[in-house]
């Protein structure tokens, strides 16, 4: 499971998404999303289905990969769609014991299915086709109109690309643990969701002892290099908007486009 987890994970290749600019895969991610909820029927689901698989196909990115990833909301997926299910009312379609399953509870909960799914895989794409240090730019350069409302704009940036590039190590670092306690005949499967529960603690305290080494060492990394952000600091490949690039938003106004003008029909 835990090596099913693709956020924050980088794949290596060459593709005309991974020259993107980062800060258009950002706006792009963005737009996406919010064209998600606005959507209102059938035909706006298949315009963004449609956006995504053209991404996933010129990303060179194995669509298997994207996949794997979702194995991990598969409970929160499953839990969104019970809710919606049972809890919206309407005309009622099919009674199980006291709960009812209404015509706007099946339609509001292939929705929501379709939405999260679309969601965590377009996230996907941005993360395995950026690196951090990208995101970080990209990121810092997009919010940089904030510096006026003295936002720490850099900061900010700094700390969400650290988390990313530590979802990795820390999965990773997990996996290590996991196994070691399995050696030694801990037991993390069979049992209740009490009793798995209760074998998760010797795996949750050495994890957040090594994480917070982990930021103890990178803290004191980047003090002893004198390591200073914000303001008067230059980049070693400054962002430049590209013809592509131009293209790139050319193409996500017209998906959002028509996506509001379809989808909302």
């Amino acid at each position: 499971m835990l090596r099913d987890i693709t956020l924050g994970q980088y794949y290596q290749t060459d593709s005309v998404i991974h020259r993107l600019d980062p800060r258009v895969k950002l706006t792009s991610t963005f737009v996406f999303i919010i064209s998600l909820f606005l959507v209102k029927n059938v035909w706006g689901y298949l315009i963004a289905l449609c956006f995504l698989a053209g991404v996933i196909r010129l990303s060179k990115v194995p669509f298997k990969f994207m996949i794997k990833g979702m194995k991990a909301i598969v409970f929160l997926l499953l839990l969104t769609v019970v809710f919606n299910l049972f809890l919206t009312p309407g005309t009622p379609l099919i009674q199980i014991w006291k709960l009812t399953i209404t015509k706007e509870g099946l339609r509001t909960a292939v929705m929501m299915a379709v939405r999260l799914t679309f969601l965590i895989i377009g996230s996907s794409v941005m993360t395995l086709t950026t690196t951090p240090n990208n995101l970080t730019d990209g990121l810092e350069s997009l919010m940089k109109p904030l510096n006026k409302i003295k936002v720490p704009v850099h900061e900010i940036a700094m700390m969400m690309s650290i988390a990313l590039r530590f979802i990795p190590i820390l999965l990773e670092e997990t996996d290590k643990i996991m196994k070691a306690q399995i050696a030694r005949g801990a037991d993390f499967e069979s049992g209740n969701i009490i009793k798995k529960a209760k074998a998760m603690v010797p795996l949750l305290v050495p994890l957040f002892i090594s994480a917070f080494r982990r930021a103890n060492d990178l803290a004191m990394a980047m003090e002893a290099r004198c390591y200073r952000g914000g303001e008067h600091r230059t980049k070693m490949k400054p962002l430049i908007y590209k013809r592509r690039d131009r293209i790139a938003y050319f193409v996500l106004l017209a998906y959002f486009a028509a996506c509001i003008g379809i989808g909302r029909l």
